[in-house]
């Protein structure tokens, strides 16, 4: 089990979302009560939420937290 490896990645579709929903990054940071860098964090990877803010993220998009996060990289979108 080393370090290191990137297991601990979170993948998220934040990013996705928020261009669906047309909401800018700051729109998203100031719903949620966090500085919009974090979310620009968020949605590269470099940084995992808390549990908490993962499930506030689910419920200001209304979408169950599996739609927003997961453990193994999303399908592009079109892929089959």
């Amino acid at each position: 089990m080393g370090e290191g490896t990137g297991s601990e990645t979170i993948h998220n579709r934040i990013a996705m979302l928020r261009a669906e929903r047309g909401i800018s990054r700051r729109q998203l940071a100031e719903a949620l009560g966090v500085h919009y860098q974090t979310v620009g964090y968020l949605e590269r990877g470099e940084y995992s939420p808390s549990l908490h803010l993962a499930l506030r993220i689910a419920e200001h998009f209304e979408v169950p937290l599996e739609v927003v996060f997961s453990l193994a990289p999303f399908p592009r979108i079109g892929a089959d």
